[in-house]
C-alpha cells in the first residue's frame, strides 16, 4: 500500500473551523482517528489523504521542509518563513477566509508621515539627532525587511515582538510596528494608523503544497482529487498577495 498524502490542518480555533467548514462543501469531511482529542485524522471522500492536525505556524514550517505535502494556513506565515520560500511552497489557492493584512503603522500624531518615504526621512533624521537608529516592532522580520529594503530604508533596527506588537510605540520600546490587522481597529485604539503605501501583504487562508516533500503517483492523484473537487464546489477565491 503506497504512503498517504499528509494534509496539514489548523489544530484549533476559527481557522480549524472554517478549515473543515470549506472541505465539507467540497464534500470532503474530516473525521478524526482515535479520540476526538487526536492529532491524526482521515479525510473521508478522499482516499488516500492522511489529516494532520499543527498550529498554523507549523503548518507553514511542515510545507516548508516537505513533512507535508498540502496544508492551509495563512500566507503571511508561509511567506515570513524565508525570502526564498516560493522554491519550496507553492501556494495553490487562496481559500476567501482567514483574511489579515500585514501593515506598517506610525503613531497618528505623527502628522508628517504618510508614506514609507517620508519614513525614510524620518529615520535619517533620527540617526542624525539621536546616533541610533528607527526601531521597528513586528513579528513579521523577513517580511519587514524585504519590504523596508523594497523601498530603500536602511536606517533603522528591528525590535522583535513577543507580545502586543501594537502597545510597542506606547511603551517607548520602538517608533514604528510592523504587525497585522483584520479591521485596524486595534492600530485606532493604540493611536497608530497604516501608511498609505504600507500594506506589506494581504494575506488569506491558503491551500499550499510543499515543492520539497517526496510525491508519489499516488500522493499526485490524492492532491489533484482534493483541487478538482475544491474547483467543482467553487470555493476557491483569489489570492491577493
Amino acid at each position: 500500500m503506497s504512503e498517504p498524502l499528509i494534509l496539514a490542518l489548523p489544530s484549533k480555533g476559527r481557522l480549524k473551523e472554517q478549515c473543515e467548514a470549506w472541505l465539507a462543501e467540497a464534500g470532503l469531511t474530516v473525521e478524526t482517528t482515535g479520540s476526538g482529542r487526536g492529532y491524526t485524522a482521515k479525510l473521508a471522500g478522499a482516499p488516500g489523504v492522511s489529516v494532520q492536525f499543527l498550529s498554523a505556524g507549523s503548518i507553514a514550517a511542515a510545507l516548508d521542509v516537505g513533512e507535508a505535502h498540502l496544508g492551509v494556513t495563512g500566507e503571511d506565515l508561509i511567506r515570513e518563513r524565508s525570502e526564498t520560500v516560493d522554491a519550496r511552497v507553492l501556494c495553490l489557492r487562496g481559500l476567501g477566509f482567514g483574511r489579515a493584512d500585514v501593515v506598517v503603522a506610525a503613531p497618528t500624531a505623527w502628522i508628517d508621515v504618510d508614506t514609507m518615504a517620508d519614513v525614510d526621512e524620518v529615520a535619517h533624521d533620527f540617526l542624525a539627532r539621536t546616533g541610533g537608529r528607527l526601531r521597528v516592532a513586528t513579528k513579521y522580520v523577513t517580511l519587514c525587511r524585504t519590504y523596508f529594503a523594497n523601498a530603500g530604508i536602511v536606517d533603522y533596527r528591528i525590535v522583535p515582538s513577543a507580545g502586543a506588537t501594537e502597545g510597542a510605540p506606547a511603551a517607548g520600546t520602538a517608533e514604528l510596528i510592523v504587525d497585522i490587522t483584520t479591521t485596524g481597529a486595534t492600530l485606532t485604539a493604540n493611536n497608530l494608523k497604516i501608511l498609505k503605501d504600507g500594506v506589506i501583504l494581504k494575506s488569506q487562508a491558503s491551500l499550499a503544497a510543499s515543492l520539497t516533500a517526496g510525491w508519489s503517483p499516488g500522493q499526485r492523484k490524492a492532491a489533484s482529487f482534493i483541487l478538482a473537487e475544491g474547483e467543482r464546489a467553487g470555493l476557491f477565491a483569489k489570492l491577493d498577495g
